[in-house]
């Protein structure tokens, strides 16, 4: 049998621990179950990728990519400020509509690494990768043009995207295909009004602030 270097067999120990978990969850993502779904033997996995953990960084690494992907490429040229967020925005719901596996694991992996101190790096790189790649798409947007924005392209980034994980969550948990393309059309214009200054920003109270409010 010709030998496959560990280069090789990375991603397709990826696809298979991918394949296996969007099928049968993250509990049953063992090395052991992966290395049986690519037939390969159970010491292929730790000899490619150490722990398992590392695989699964790598599985977050490959599905984040793969998303930001997507949506880069579906960004238009040549289109208005509000055209463009919400091309984005519908492309980007596109592969929540065609890859409810990959995002329902993604959501699984996410609690997984929030209990895994090994893995609690690797969640805060994607979150802040996906923060950047956002923030990047909303700047280009103004740029291109000619959009004064009103707020940091960091925090509209942020407030769209806190609007979308729920959405992506409703869509996993009880999904609902004209409410979820109203309330996804309702976020985009509250994105563009906050882009644009139309949206009056609101005093954080105090209490907020100073992270005291109490539990009673």
């Amino acid at each position: 049998m010709a030998h496959v270097s560990a280069a090789e067999r990375r991603p397709q120990l990826i696809k298979a621990a991918i394949d296996l978990m969007a099928r049968e969850g993250v509990a049953a993502g063992s090395t052991r179950a992966i290395a049986a779904e690519l037939g390969v033997a159970q010491a292929t996995v730790h000899y490619t990728f150490g722990t398992k953990e590392d695989l699964y960084r790598a599985v977050i690494q490959h599905l984040t990519q793969e998303m930001e992907s997507q949506v880069r490429q579906a960004a238009p040229d040549g289109a208005g400020f509000e055209e463009t967020v919400g091309v984005l925005a519908a492309a980007l719901w596109r592969t929540v509509r065609n890859q409810s596996r990959s995002y329902q694991l993604l959501t699984e992996l996410t609690m997984f690494a929030l209990r895994s101190p090994h893995l609690r790096e690797a969640l805060e790189t994607h979150n802040l990768g996906v923060l950047s790649v956002t923030s990047e798409l909303v700047t280009d947007a103004a740029d291109r043009a000619g959009q004064q924005l009103a707020q940091p392209a960091r925090t509209i980034a942020r407030f769209f995207l806190a609007g979308f994980d729920g959405l992506v969550l409703q869509h996993l948990t009880h999904p609902d295909d004209e409410a979820e393309l109203s309330c996804l059309q309702a976020l985009i214009s509250s994105t563009l009004a906050l882009a644009s200054g139309r949206m009056e920003m609101v005093a954080v109270p105090h209490a907020l602030n100073e992270g005291d409010l109490s539990s009673g």
